[in-house]
């Protein structure tokens, strides 16, 4: 895979094509010229293109686009589909109460509503927020 993504390799000119407006990303109005156009200015990964024209970041989360987007990058470097890879993707963010995760686990206790800060997660985010917290003296 490392050689699709070699940067020194002459993948051609960028040529307009007849159908460059169509729109392949709905929910981010992304058009098939835009993301061919994107390809011949070097971004060669399916993540790069995500992060330049945020292809598959809208409502959807890529589930109409995805394969689309990937066959015309593979088209314009002349690989298989198969041979790009996956395009980095995240879970969609939106605040979420805590009773909802409490209700889906087995036998969960009923939560107390109590809190006024609940941290989730002990990973660099989640630590310097307890931190910080602490430090201007929540319990």
């Amino acid at each position: 895979m490392h050689e699709i993504n070699d940067r020194s390799r002459d993948i051609g000119p960028f040529v307009p094509g007849p159908d460059d407006d169509m729109i392949i990303c709905r929910c981010e109005e992304v058009t098939k010229g835009e993301i061919r156009k994107a390809v011949h200015d070097g971004m060669f990964t399916l993540t790069e293109i995500r992060r330049y024209l945020r292809t598959g970041m809208g409502l959807c989360q890529g589930q109409t686009c995805a394969k689309l987007v990937k066959g015309i990058v593979a088209r314009e470097l002349n690989v298989s589909p198969a041979e790009l890879e996956p395009a980095t993707s995240r879970a969609p963010m939106r605040p979420i109460e805590m009773r909802v995760f409490a209700a889906e686990a087995k036998g969960a206790r009923k939560m107390k509503n109590n809190a006024e800060v609940v941290i989730i997660g002990g990973g660099i985010i989640g630590c310097a927020t307890a931190y910080y917290l602490a430090k201007e003296g929540f319990p």
